[in-house]
């Protein structure tokens, strides 16, 4: 668990939520966990 809010933390506009609408962050939030993903499993460098 720490090691992912590691990850997380890399994105800062994770860490300061700037949107208003939680619609935005909560899209934020998938893209940066979707992106992880994809890193860990070698699809992107």
């Amino acid at each position: 668990m720490e090691r992912t809010h590691s990850w997380l933390n890399r994105f800062r506009r994770l860490l300061i939520r700037w949107e208003k609408k939680i619609e935005n962050y909560l899209a934020m939030l998938h893209f940066a966990c979707a992106w992880i993903t994809f890193r860990a499993a070698g699809l992107f460098g």
